[in-house]
């Protein structure tokens, strides 16, 4: 993992929170490319721990945690092009992690928060070599604004109807596999990983009191990622 010295940690951070499927992703990856900063992808970090537990054939349990985040090591990278690439232990898994059995358990694994005590602080220090690097960084999750970086420079929560989230999610499942669940079966899988992410104990899914909420479930993605971007310039021009 990379590091840096503490002078190297601030210049502007951007903090995109939301639930699942309302395009906190898409929007934080495009922002970024945008405004010119680098983008981490804390999603893609907790897939990676799920992936880990799934070769394990371990459960998603609290005893089991430790052992496993012992011997495992995440990290992130760049490509020329700019798309970010995560790895476990050394093998790039960036495909990998979106299969369906490592979204499931992702979920699970989340909660855990031996798993997120080590997650945020990596995501810390990744974010403070991204700024290092590159002047700044985007993230989106769901609680960046609130503990990862509650002292973020620009904040967004983004929020969208339910059943618009999962139209989108089984698009996209039908884009990537050319084939998706039932409509219905989408919905419900966002209403349960909703309740999970609001409901547990450690890191629950809010939004920041001093974030801007974002709705964006009539708005296109240009839309949205144009209103985060001018948020960023109305920081950088008042810096």
């Amino acid at each position: 993992m990379r590091t840096v010295t503490p002078q190297a940690y601030r210049t502007v951070i951007v903090a995109i929170d939301g639930p699942a499927s309302s395009g906190k992703s898409t929007t934080a990856r495009a922002v970024a490319q945008k405004v010119g900063l680098l983008y981490l992808d804390t999603g893609a970090m907790y897939r990676a721990v799920a992936l880990a537990f799934l070769r394990a054939g371990i459960e998603p349990d609290p005893a089991e945690a430790e052992r496993v985040l012992d011997a495992l090591h995440v990290d992130v990278d760049h490509d020329a092009d700019g798309a970010m690439r995560v790895t476990l232990d050394g093998e790039d898994v960036t495909e990998e992690v979106r299969a369906p059995e490592v979204t499931r358990r992702a979920s699970e694994v989340s909660a855990l928060p031996a798993v997120r005590e080590k997650l945020v602080e990596e995501q810390r220090r990744i974010a403070a070599a991204f700024e290092a690097e590159g002047g700044g960084v985007v993230l989106d999750g769901r609680d960046i604004g609130t503990v990862v970086f509650p002292e973020a420079d620009v904040k967004i929560f983004l929020v969208a109807d339910a059943e618009v989230r999962a139209r989108r999610r089984r698009a996209e499942l039908l884009e990537k596999n050319g084939e998706a669940p039932p409509l219905e079966e989408v919905l419900e899988n966002i209403r349960r990983r909703d309740a999970q992410d609001r409901a547990r104990e450690m890191s629950p899914l809010r939004q920041a009191e001093d974030a801007v909420a974002l709705d964006t479930t009539e708005r296109s993605i240009e839309e949205q990622v144009e209103f985060v971007a001018q948020r960023v310039r109305t920081y950088r021009a008042a810096a």
